[in-house]
């Protein structure tokens, strides 16, 4: 067996679709898959299966019957923007998007906590990534359920009623988008605090890196023990086969890469599409429009400067 076949059964251990006996404590952040990959190793990997998510990509595409949502989700300084670069790097950009979703607005206040969320969504053919999700409403908002002052709610919040409530509608939300032909992939980057500590610090020692600092790191690194319960929860809560969460190991930036990269391409693959043929009407005629290009060589005379 190859290193991608290897790599690719690797996965498995990853994906959490039954949340019922969901430990992230059980997660090991410093994990590498045991396949005996350096680091160099897996960057010529993911260069390599680069290409493949090309093609896989272009298939979706050229389909147009479904589409992916990948959703990105970490602590401070987990890698998502780096994710985002690196495994999307090469792809057409015409089919790809990407969403960072900020704290909401007056506006977006002004509606159900997952109407921009549905607004967003890919649509046939296109892979849409989500960098920070519906997913916040249960996390900054649990820890920090303050922030639902402002959110124009009726009833009791902030109570275990509130959210299940939230976890049911984020479950019937991504149920409806993968009936609709959605792929959808979440992605948890699983950091440790050690890990964090290092990640901060290139950002302040490194002057080219420092524009990424931001004061409320810190104040949110105080508060690790509470979004590690809200992560165990929303993950345990949320975790279905048809919008699985993938807990990827992310203290080695080049192995998480991969297998962030390895998931889509495992779950663009099981779509089992092809090229599409022309439509019939003009399949019927290629073969003349062909001759007829044929013919016109020479014809056509070339413009003058």
């Amino acid at each position: 067996m190859n290193t991608l076949s290897r790599f690719l059964d690797a996965l498995d251990s990853y994906h959490v679709t039954d949340g019922s006996k969901f430990k992230l404590s059980a997660h090991n952040p410093n994990d590498d898959g045991n396949l005996g990959l350096t680091k160099a190793d897996g960057k010529l990997l993911l260069r390599k299966v680069k290409s493949l998510l090309q093609i896989l990509q272009e298939l979706l595409y050229a389909n147009q019957t479904h589409s992916l949502l990948i959703i990105l989700q970490g602590m401070d300084a987990a890698g998502k923007d780096g994710t985002i670069k690196h495994v999307m790097s090469g792809v057409n950009p015409q089919g790809v998007s990407v969403t960072s979703f900020k704290q909401p607005g007056p506006t977006e206040l002004q509606h159900g906590f997952l109407w921009r969320i549905h607004a967003a969504a890919p649509q046939a053919g296109r892979i849409v990534i989500f960098n920070r999700s519906q997913y916040e409403d249960v996390l900054v908002t649990r820890v920090h359920p303050e922030l639902l002052q402002n959110a124009h709610l009726t009833g009791d919040v902030n109570t275990p009623e509130f959210w299940q409530g939230r976890f049911s509608d984020i479950r019937h939300l991504e149920h409806y988008l993968s009936r609709q032909g959605t792929v959808v992939l979440k992605f948890f980057l699983n950091i440790s605090p050690e890990e964090q500590r290092k990640r901060l610090l290139a950002r302040l020692d490194i002057p080219e890196k420092r524009w990424k600092f931001s004061p409320s790191d810190l104040r949110e690194r105080e508060f690790w023990k509470e979004y590690a319960t809200a992560y165990q929860d929303a993950i345990a809560e949320t975790a279905r086969p048809y919008a699985p969460w993938i807990i990827v190991p992310s203290n080695h930036k080049w192995y998480a890469r991969l297998v962030v990269i390895g998931t889509i391409i495992r779950a663009l693959r099981n779509l089992h599409q092809v090229t599409p043929k022309p439509v019939p009407e003009v399949e019927h005629f290629l073969d003349e429009y062909r001759a007829h290009l044929l013919a016109e060589k020479g014809q056509i005379p070339t413009p003058q400067n």
